[in-house]
């Protein structure tokens, strides 16, 4: 019993750590958004305008996934539903 107890809570813990390969993903990528975004500018100065708020856009939603990650991390460490559901089943 109290090894598939840890099975669960070992699967939880390697589901929180591929989750928060999320965050490191994200910011890769939103170093991606502002160097194209600043190589668009330098190419065409009268653009800034639109292509700084498009950069803004794609910055909020990149930051979402790094955010939905987190908190997909979150839940699984300190709320897992799977834990409290093998404790009832105890």
């Amino acid at each position: 019993m109290l090894e598939s107890f840890a099975l669960c809570f070992a699967a939880a813990q390697i589901a929180a750590a591929i989750a928060l390969l999320n965050v490191v993903v994200t910011g890769l990528g939103q170093a991606r958004i502002a160097a194209t975004a600043i190589e668009s500018i330098a190419r065409q100065p009268e653009a800034r305008g639109s292509v700084t708020g498009t950069m803004f856009v794609g910055l909020a939603m990149a930051e979402t996934s790094g955010i939905y990650g987190l908190l997909l991390a979150i839940i699984l460490l300190f709320a897992n539903p799977l834990v409290a559901l093998y404790m009832s089943m105890m």
